[in-house]
């Protein structure tokens, strides 16, 4: 019965896509003044997550109202952003921008977290350990 926890594995790769794109965000700020420094994104959590062939945590219909999914150690594509201010030095960093978007990265750990804690605390309730 408590063999296959999907919630805790998508709650896990969540965290992981909210880590690994506050690392770039983070990137993005310090690098704000190199010249012809070009912004980095990580894609969004649904396109991560809906990676075929196992590689990401997938969650798939197999019939109508039923939903099933698996785990695997991937990692959120990182690329380019488009150029968000036209700086003289050629840098394509916008501080505002990446400000709002660490806020969202921060939003969505503590949503994944939240997830995982409630998840667990059912878990221990079901089991008379709560």
């Amino acid at each position: 019965m408590y063999q296959n926890l999907e919630i805790f594995r998508t709650a896990i790769s969540l965290a992981q896509h909210a880590g690994t794109r506050q690392a770039v965000i983070s990137q993005n700020i310090a690098n704000a003044d190199t010249p012809d420094y070009l912004a980095r994104q990580v894609g969004d959590f649904a396109n991560f997550a809906s990676q075929s062939g196992g590689t990401a945590a997938v969650q798939k219909a197999t019939r109508a109202g039923h939903l099933n999914g698996n785990v695997s150690s991937a990692t959120p594509e990182i690329s380019i952003a488009e150029s968000a201010s036209d700086s003289p030095n050629g840098n394509g960093v916008s501080v505002e921008m990446e400000m709002v978007k660490a806020v969202e990265a921060k939003r969505n750990h503590d949503q994944a977290l939240a997830v995982y804690k409630s998840s667990l605390n059912i878990l221990r309730a079901s089991l008379g350990r709560g």
